[in-house]
C-alpha cells in the first residue's frame, strides 16, 4: 500500500466522497484511473490536455488533474493509496496522534487487497473522551480504535464490491 506523503495528494483525496464514517472517523475516497495501455503520462505534458485526447470517461475532467498527483514509475504495480488525518483538535497529545495514525495504518494495511485502487483518507473527526482513555498507550484505547477502524473499512470494501459489478456491466458495453 502506497502510502499519502504530500499535501496536494491530501487535498485531493479529501475532495473525493465520503465513502464511509463511525462515530469517530470518516473515510474519504478519490478513484483513479489506471493509465490507458500501461502507458505513463509524459512528465511534462498537461495533464488534462492528455487526459482530454485519452477520454477515460470514469473521472470527472476536473480530477484529471488529481490523477497525476498518484503516478507512480513505469514499472511500479498500482494499487491503493492511504493516509491519516489525525488533528491537534480531537487528539490533543502527540503521543496519541501518532499511536492512532499507527493503527490506522496497520488497519488499512489488513483491507489492503480489498481496497480498490484510489486514494484514501482517514480522518479523525471527534475525540476519544480522556476520562474514558486517560492513557494515550492503553490497551482500551487501542482496542476501540482498532474496532472502528475495521467497522469504517469493511463498510468501505462491502461499498466498493457492491458498486463494481454495475461498473462492470455498463464497461462491457461500451
Amino acid at each position: 500500500m502506497h502510502r499519502l506523503k504530500t499535501r496536494p495528494q491530501f487535498q485531493a483525496a479529501l475532495a473525493g466522497a465520503t465513502v464511509s464514517r463511525t462515530p469517530h472517523f470518516a473515510l474519504h475516497r478519490l478513484g483513479l484511473v489506471p493509465p490507458v495501455n500501461g502507458a505513463q503520462e509524459p512528465a511534462g505534458s498537461d495533464p488534462v490536455a492528455t487526459s482530454e485526447q485519452q477520454g477515460s470517461g470514469s473521472v470527472p475532467q476536473a480530477q484529471h488533474a488529481a490523477q497525476a498527483l498518484f503516478a507512480l514509475p513505469g514499472s511500479a504495480v498500482q494499487g491503493p493509496w492511504l493516509g491519516a488525518m489525525v488533528p491537534k483538535r480531537w487528539a490533543r497529545r502527540a503521543v496519541t496522534r501518532n499511536a492512532i495514525k499507527r493503527q490506522i495504518y496497520a488497519a488499512g494495511a489488513e483491507f489492503e487487497l480489498q481496497l480498490p485502487v484510489a486514494a484514501h483518507v482517514v480522518r479523525l473527526r471527534s475525540t476519544f473522551d480522556r476520562k474514558q482513555f486517560p492513557s494515550a498507550t492503553s490497551d482500551a484505547l487501542k482496542r476501540a480504535v482498532r474496532q472502528e477502524l475495521a467497522q469504517l473499512f469493511a463498510y468501505a470494501v462491502r461499498q466498493s464490491q457492491s458498486k463494481t459489478p454495475a461498473k462492470t456491466v455498463g464497461e462491457a458495453r461500451t
